[in-house]
C-alpha cells in the first residue's frame, strides 16, 4: 500500500466514531447481546458515547466554579499535590474549598429538590384522593395513614360525651394531606418527621443547629448561599448542604414513600422477574420509565383490564407485558409484581430488541436519546409530565391529569396496541432474565422477623449480636458509564454476603441484584456466609432485600431506627454496625442521599469519584471530621472489593464498641423469657 492511501486509511479511521467493546462495557449477557446489535445497526447508545466523550478532570475533583460569568474558574491540583500553602483562587478570590463545598452542595439541592418535587407531586395526589376529586385513586391501607397522621400530629380520636371514639377516616386523610402539603413552605416551626429519629440523633441535629425549617425553604437557601459572593466558608456551607439533605431524607423523600403507601398500598414480599429478557415478541411491550408512580399505577390497571387485553388480541397479539426501567419500574414492581426490564444505562436497549410497542416516561433519569432510538424503530416514545418534555418532533405528549388518570392511561395502553402491527424490524429480545423476591419494607421485615402475631426487628437484633449477622448494609444508587456497568453493584454485594452482612438495597442496584439472581432466598446458600445462609434458610429471607425505588431509601432509615428500639444495639443510629454504600453513583439524588445517610449517623462510601478530591481540606473535613460532629461520615473507593472491605471494616469496629465482637453462644429461650423480653 502507498504512503498516501496508508494516510487516507488512517485518517478515515481517526474520524470512526469509537465503540464500546461490549464485553468491557458490562457484566450482563443481555446487555452485552444488546449494544453489539446496535452496533451492527448503527445506533449509538450511551455505552459508545462514553467512549468518544472523555470527563473533564477538573470538573470530576470538584474544583471547577461556573456561578458567574467572569469564570468558569478552574483550580487544578498542581502536580505532586500541595506543598506548603494552598494559593490557588478564582478571580473573585475563592479557595478550592469554597468551590468544591459549593458545588457540593449544589449538588445536595438539585437531588434533594428532585426527590422532594417527587413528594409533593404524590401529596397533591393524596389530597385529591382525600377531597374524593378522582376515581382513579383512594385510600387503600388505612393502618399506614393512621400512623402517618399520628406522625404529624394529627388527631386520630375524639371525645365525645366524655368518651374517646375512633375519628372519622376522611376527616384523618384531609387533615393529613394538608399538614402533608405544608411540609415543604410552611412560614415556621421545624420538619414533624424529624421526631421519628432515634431520640439523641434529633437532640444531635438541633444541637448542631442542622433541622430542617421546611423542604422548599433549605433547597432554595443553598442557591442563594452559594451565589458569587455570599457563603464562603466550607464549614458553613456543608451545614446548610446537611439542612437540606435532612429535609429530603427526614422530609420529602420520607413523605413520598408514606403516601405512595398510603394510596397505592404498602408492598409486602412478591415475586417477579428481571433483565430484558422479560419482554415478549408475541405480546404488545409497554416500558414505563421514570421515578414517579402516580400515572404508571393506572396504566398497571388499564393493561390488565379485560377491555384492553381482548384489544390486544384483536391486534394479534397475545397479550399485555408490562416492564418498568428505574425507580418506576420498582415500584410497580414491589405493589404489583410488574417484572423489571433494565437498568438505568439499558434504557436505550430496550427499544433496540424492536419490540418495545411503547415506552412512557415520567419524570428523572431518562434519556433524551431515547428519542433518537426510537425513530429507527416503530416505538412510540410519550412524555407525560409537565416539567419533562422532549424538543424531539417524533415524541408524543400525554400530560398526566390526576382528575383524568384513568382516561390518560386508556389513550396511552391502546396507542401501544395500534402499534403493534407495525414493527419494522427484527425483534431479537434477549433470552436472559432472572428470579426476583421484592417488595420489602419496615412492616413486613417487622412480620418475617417476628411473626404475624408478635412482629418485630429484636430477631435481627439478636443475631446482629449472636454473630450470625455481622452487620447491615445499605447498598443503593445509579449506574454510572464511567464504570463496568453493574460490576461494581454485584462485586460489592457479593463480597459482603460472602462475609455475613445483610443487605438491603433501593434503586438501580437492586435492579441489577435481581439481574444477578441475588434477590431469592435461594441466593443465600450459594453466595453468603454460614451465619447469614443460616438466618435467611431460617427466616425464609433473600439475602439482599429490595425495599424499593431511590425515594425509599427513607424505608432504610426507619429500619434502622426500628433497630435502635428493640435494643442491645446502642442508642441512636451512629452506635449500629451498619454502613452505606453507592457503587456506581451518578446523579445529584445519590449526593443528597449520601448526605443524610452520613448526619444520620451512617458511614457512607461512594464508588466511581466524589467531586471533592481537588479540595483536599475540604474533603478531609467531610471524610473525618464530620465523624466527630454526627457519628457518620463520607468515604470514596473504586475499587469495588476494597469498598465492601472498608464497609466491613467500620461494622467490625462498631462491633467491638458495642462490645459483641466475640460469637456468643444460642441461649434457647421459654415463653417466660420471650414475655419478659416484650415487657
Amino acid at each position: 500500500m502507498a504512503d498516501e492511501e496508508k494516510k487516507a486509511v488512517a485518517a478515515k479511521a481517526d474520524k470512526a466514531p469509537k465503540l464500546a467493546d461490549p464485553i468491557k462495557a458490562s457484566i450482563d449477557p443481555a446487555t452485552q447481546q444488546m449494544i453489539a446489535r446496535a452496533q451492527e445497526l448503527g445506533i449509538d447508545t450511551v455505552f459508545d458515547r462514553a467512549e468518544a466523550m472523555k470527563p473533564c478532570a477538573i470538573g470530576a475533583t470538584g474544583i471547577c466554579c461556573k456561578n458567574c460569568s467572569m469564570g468558569p474558574c478552574r483550580l487544578p491540583l498542581p502536580k505532586g499535590g500541595i506543598v506548603g500553602e494552598d494559593t490557588r483562587k478564582g478571580l473573585c478570590g475563592a479557595t478550592p474549598n469554597t468551590i468544591a463545598a459549593r458545588n457540593f452542595i449544589r449538588m445536595i439541592a438539585g437531588g434533594a429538590s428532585a426527590h422532594s418535587d417527587h413528594g409533593r407531586s404524590v401529596a397533591e395526589v393524596f389530597m385529591s384522593a382525600a377531597r374524593k376529586e378522582t376515581d382513579a385513586y383512594q385510600i387503600k391501607d388505612t393502618q399506614k395513614l393512621l400512623a402517618v397522621a399520628e406522625a404529624l400530629d394529627v388527631a386520630t380520636t375524639v371525645e365525645v360525651d366524655g368518651e374517646t371514639k375512633a375519628r372519622d377516616m376522611d376527616e384523618i386523610a384531609l387533615e393529613t394531606a394538608e399538614k402533608a402539603l405544608n411540609e415543604w413552605g410552611k412560614s415556621e416551626g421545624e420538619l414533624l418527621y424529624l421526631k421519628r429519629a432515634p431520640k439523641p440523633r434529633y437532640e444531635l441535629w438541633k444541637k448542631m443547629g442542622v433541622l430542617p425549617r421546611n423542604i422548599d425553604r433549605e433547597i432554595v437557601e443553598i442557591m442563594h448561599r452559594t451565589h458569587m459572593g455570599v457563603d464562603q466558608d466550607y464549614r458553613n456551607l456543608i451545614k446548610q448542604g446537611t439542612r437540606a439533605a435532612l429535609a429530603d431524607g427526614w422530609g420529602g423523600s420520607m413523605l413520598a414513600t408514606d403516601l405512595q403507601d398510603i394510596v397505592f398500598g404498602t408492598p409486602s414480599p412478591i415475586q417477579s422477574e428481571a433483565n430484558l429478557g422479560i419482554m415478549k415478541e408475541d405480546h404488545v411491550n409497554i416500558i414505563v420509565h421514570g421515578h414517579e408512580p402516580v400515572l404508571s399505577e393506572i396504566v398497571v390497571a388499564v393493561a390488565q383490564s379485560p377491555e384492553m387485553l381482548d384489544y390486544a388480541k384483536k391486534k394479534g397479539a397475545k397479550g399485555i407485558q408490562l416492564g418498568g426501567i428505574c425507580c418506576t419500574a420498582n415500584e410497580i414492581l414491589q405493589r404489583h409484581g410488574i417484572p423489571t426490564a433494565a437498568t438505568f444505562l439499558q434504557q436505550e436497549l430496550a427499544i433496540i430488541t424492536g419490540a418495545c410497542d411503547a415506552m412512557v416516561v415520567d419524570i428523572q433519569c431518562i434519556f433524551q436519546n431515547l428519542a433518537n432510538v426510537a425513530k429507527c424503530f416503530h416505538t412510540k416514545l410519550i412524555t407525560t409530565h409537565p416539567i419533562a418534555k422532549m424538543e424531539q418532533d417524533n415524541v408524543i405528549h400525554i400530560e398526566f391529569d390526576e382528575h383524568h388518570a384513568l382516561d390518560d392511561a386508556k389513550k396511552i395502553v391502546k396507542m401501544a396496541i395500534d402499534n403493534f402491527e407495525n414493527r419494522k424490524t427484527e425483534v431479537m429480545i434477549p433470552r436472559h432474565k432472572a428470579a426476583q423476591v421484592a417488595g420489602f419494607g419496615v412492616e413486613s421485615i417487622e412480620y418475617h422477623l417476628g411473626g404475624s402475631f408478635r412482629g418485630t426487628f429484636y430477631t435481627l437484633n439478636d443475631n446482629i449480636i449472636n454473630g450470625r449477622i455481622r452487620g447491615v448494609a445499605g447498598v443503593v444508587g445509579c449506574n454510572n458509564a464511567r464504570t463496568r456497568h453493574n460490576e461494581g453493584h454485584i462485586t460489592v454485594v457479593k463480597e459482603l454476603i460472602k462475609n455475613d452482612v445483610l443487605v438491603l438495597t433501593t434503586g438501580c442496584n437492586a435492579i441489577a441484584c435481581a439481574m444477578e439472581g441475588l434477590l431469592t432466598p435461594e441466593a443465600a446458600g450459594v453466595y453468603c456466609g454460614p451465619g447469614l445462609t443460616e438466618v435467611c434458610e431460617t427466616v425464609g429471607i433473600p439475602p439482599v432485600l429490595h425495599l424499593g425505588s431511590c425515594v425509599d431509601n427513607s424505608r432504610i432509615l426507619l429500619a434502622a431506627t426500628e433497630v435502635v428500639k428493640a435494643g442491645g444495639l446502642g442508642n441512636d443510629l451512629s452506635d449500629l454496625p451498619v454502613a452505606g454504600s453507592a457503587p456506581e453513583w451518578m446523579s445529584e439524588k445519590a449526593i443528597s442521599i449520601g448526605h443524610y445517610f452520613v448526619a444520620s449517623g451512617v458511614y457512607t462510601v461512594f464508588g466511581v469519584g466524589l467531586p471533592v478530591e481537588g479540595a483536599p481540606v475540604f474533603q478531609n473535613y467531610i471524610f473525618n471530621e464530620f465523624e466527630k460532629l454526627y457519628g457518620g461520615m463520607w468515604d470514596l473507593e473504586i475499587d469495588p472489593i476494597k469498598h465492601a472491605h472498608k464497609m466491613i471494616a467500620h461494622i467490625d469496629k462498631k462491633r467491638k464498641a458495642l462490645g459483641i465482637d466475640k460469637a456468643r453462644e444460642r441461649v434457647l429461650m421459654d415463653m417466660a423469657d420471650r414475655q419478659a423480653l416484650e415487657a
